[in-house]
């Protein structure tokens, strides 16, 4: 077993102090990089000194450089062989790392990084390997697929990095990352990071880490105070529309969107462009001489809305943004900072708008309680709204107009229309009245009928998001604030209620074929479902847990592809095998449990998981690990 140590390092100013390979320093000065993160500081100079470290620190804090650029400087990029592998909890986040690391590796030709995760096809991830990739980016069930089906091989391991370990262990992955542990070689640098400690990543750090320096950063919890802080319930595929008349309302000179994935940064831009905005979108796809030039006309005033991922926007300094909306929930609290500080610079006011679905609320609290600031909530802007705006702003510029003069030529016609179309012969104010409010409407787009249809929708928009969002508050009044997967209080269940995620049941119900007495628990199988059937955790609905099955309601129906993918995935080592649920004999009528004991409950062999206390499943994890060792 190996022992821990912390060593002294002394703080970087700057990330010329780091001593980084010249090539990963010109990244670094291309994306605005000057003064270490404090998990970089002390991460960077014991990972390129060849240590291995665990850090305790939160998505945010800057820990994707903290590895990302020693990962890039151990690799040898004229070998095509898979020499460094990043494992995390979800795919978002496996999209994510990917894309800063290819990133930082900008200025290294040959560098190729691959993210796998499921829910996408496996023969073009193949494929990719096959061509030769040096750096892996996963989840553990995608990765150890591949490494079963020959497609994936850790011979040439280098560097191994557990992004989020305590994240990875709640969703059920522990068995997984220890058969990729075990196919790595025993020569290799390891880098752990978790948002905690506890005793059972500990165990994982004894386990596999060779005398690693120990870093903790505390999280970042403050946010400009300068920047008003707002955020609207949208319905997802109202975003786009919702979006646009933000941006038509908004008296910001430049505003900056983001997004979580840079797929979702070039549809948003596209959208923006066809409804005649001025924007363009920068990702870890987009050249640093490209950026540069976006960033540039963004600061001249050519360009006023611009689009990008968190990795991208690192570094953009424009005093011009007056406006910051979070197209979607950062997935962390500090990523919130990191975004909305686009905004409120040099002694300037800003404002940060960020859409949440309804179902997002949780995230939105996890935000709030982290800042300790409560966000605003606001109406998004109507088409009569927006109309309204524009008119307003073009009869704030009558009286500069009026007093430049030359108005004759028009002034003439407007009279000669005046005679022409009087109501009685002599033209009215009215008249003049309603010429103004015609040529007004013209001004603005407004043809009658086509505003008159934005507006209906518009108010069954509204109405979609208030009744979702009434529906929740319900649900929550009922049963008190649910907290997040991980978090949720234990109690005992009343007589005749199912045992596990108590959600309202909803959708098609599947049975898998794991159970409590395979160690399963409700995270690990919403992360099988998320992971490898590219589901939401929204379409996931109660989860009841039996002996040796479970019985999971999916708000949408799964096609044939995704429920044979489903199937291969594995849960607590066991393969998943879902299929749609028939009322299996071997499961007694809830309204029938004599053959289970005279209370008419469950034998305690028999008994759901959730209906057991934490400290008796806490226990049973320690000793699943241990045996495994």
């Amino acid at each position: 077993m190996s022992s821990i140590s912390s060593a002294p390092v002394v703080p970087a100013t700057s990330f010329a102090d780091l001593a980084l390979p010249a090539p990963l320093q010109a990244a670094v000065s291309d994306l605005g990089f000057e003064t270490p993160s404090a998990i970089q500081a002390e991460a960077i100079p014991a990972l390129l000194g060849g240590r291995d470290i665990t850090g305790v620190a939160q998505t945010g804090t800057g820990k994707t450089a903290a590895f990302g650029l020693p990962l890039l400087a151990a690799i040898d990029p004229s070998l095509r062989q898979v020499q460094a592998l990043v494992l995390t909890p979800t795919r978002e986040l496996a999209m994510q790392v990917a894309e800063a690391i290819e990133t930082f590796a900008s200025h290294l030709p040959g560098v190729r990084v691959l993210p796998v995760y499921g829910g996408s096809p496996y023969i073009p991830q193949q494929r990719a390997l096959r061509e030769g990739v040096q750096v892996v980016v996963g989840t553990p069930g995608r990765i150890k697929d591949h490494i079963e089906r020959g497609a994936l091989v850790l011979d040439d391991i280098r560097f191994l990095v557990l992004d989020e370990a305590d994240e990875m262990l709640r969703m059920g992955f522990a068995e997984d990352v220890e058969e990729i542990f075990g196919k790595a070689p025993a020569r290799r640098q390891v880098a752990l990071f978790s948002a905690t400690m506890p005793p059972a990543i500990r165990r994982v750090a004894d386990h596999h880490l060779v005398n690693p320096v120990e870093i903790a950063v505390a999280r970042q919890s403050s946010t400009v105070t300068s920047v008003r802080q707002t955020y609207a319930i949208v319905p997802f595929r109202h975003k786009v529309g919702s979006l646009a008349r933000v941006l038509a309302t908004s008296d910001a000179d430049a505003a900056i969107v983001f997004t979580r994935t840079r797929g979702a940064a070039e549809e948003v831009g596209s959208a923006l462009l066809e409804r005649g905005i001025s924007a363009a979108t920068i990702s870890g796809d987009v050249a640093q001489k490209d950026r540069e030039k976006i960033v540039e006309r963004l600061r001249a005033g050519a360009l006023d809305v611009l689009v990008a991922t968190d990795v991208a926007a690192r570094g953009l300094d424009v005093e011009r943004i007056g406006l910051v909306v979070n197209f979607d929930v950062p997935g962390e609290p500090e990523a919130y900072v990191h975004r909305i500080g686009r905004t409120g610079r040099a002694g300037r006011t800003g404002e940060a708008l960020t859409f949440v679905t309804p179902h997002e609320r949780g995230k939105l609290k996890s935000i709030e309680r982290t800042i300790r600031v409560q966000l605003e909530e606001v109406e998004i802007p109507s088409p009569r709204d927006v109309s309204a705006y524009k008119v307003a702003r073009m009869l704030d510029a009558v009286a500069t107009r009026r007093s430049a003069g030359r108005l004759d030529l028009y002034a003439d016609m407007v009279r000669a229309y005046l005679a022409e179309h009087a109501t009685d012969g002599e033209p009215t104010v009215e008249d003049a009245v309603g010429i103004g409010a015609a040529l007004a409407a013209l001004f603005v787009g407004d043809d009658g009928p086509r505003l008159r249809e934005e507006q209906e929708e518009y108010e069954r928009e509204r109405a979609e998001a208030r009744a979702a969002t009434a529906r929740r508050e319900t649900r929550v009044a009922g049963r008190g604030e649910r907290p997040e997967y991980g978090d949720r209080p234990h109690r005992a269940p009343r007589d005749g209620e199912a045992r596990g995620i108590r959600r309202p049941a909803s959708g098609t119900r599947y049975r898998v074929s794991v159970g409590h007495t395979d160690g399963v628990n409700p995270g690990g199988i919403v992360g099988a479902l998320t992971n490898e059937g590219g589901l939401n955790g929204s379409d996931v609905g109660k989860i009841d847990i039996f002996a040796t099955f479970s019985l999971v309601d999916i708000s949408a129906p799964l096609d044939a592809a995704t429920l044979d993918r489903l199937s291969r995935a594995r849960v607590s080592g066991r393969a998943l095998r879902i299929a749609v649920d028939g009322g299996a004999p071997d499961r007694a009528p809830r309204g029938d449990r004599g053959d289970r004991g005279d209370r008419g409950g469950y034998r305690d062999s028999e008994r759901p998981r959730s209906a057991r206390g934490p400290a008796h499943w806490e226990a049973r994890s320690a000793d699943r690990t241990a045996r495994h060792r």
